[in-house]
């Protein structure tokens, strides 16, 4: 089951126990990355685009439950 990012109005939610906060997120992604070797060969990413990036599976940290996750709205803010 694949579950769709968060947005800006959007957030998971565990069905069974409510969780909202601590997700351990499977992805497989396809990136093009400018990778830089300083002079002793330590290499640091500079810049890094992904082309393609699709989630897996979402499992709860709190309960342990695997694809028991939806997107539910985030609260309004406060003015």
């Amino acid at each position: 089951m694949t579950v769709p990012l968060p947005t800006e109005t959007t957030r998971w939610r565990c069905t069974l126990c409510g969780n909202l906060t601590r997700f351990d997120v499977t992805r497989s992604s396809k990136v093009v990355e400018y990778v830089h070797l300083d002079l002793a060969g330590e290499p640091k990413v500079d810049e890094r685009e992904v082309l393609s990036e699709t989630i897996e599976s979402v499992r709860c940290r709190w309960c342990n439950a695997v694809d028991q996750v939806e997107l539910v709205e985030r609260p309004a803010a406060e003015a």
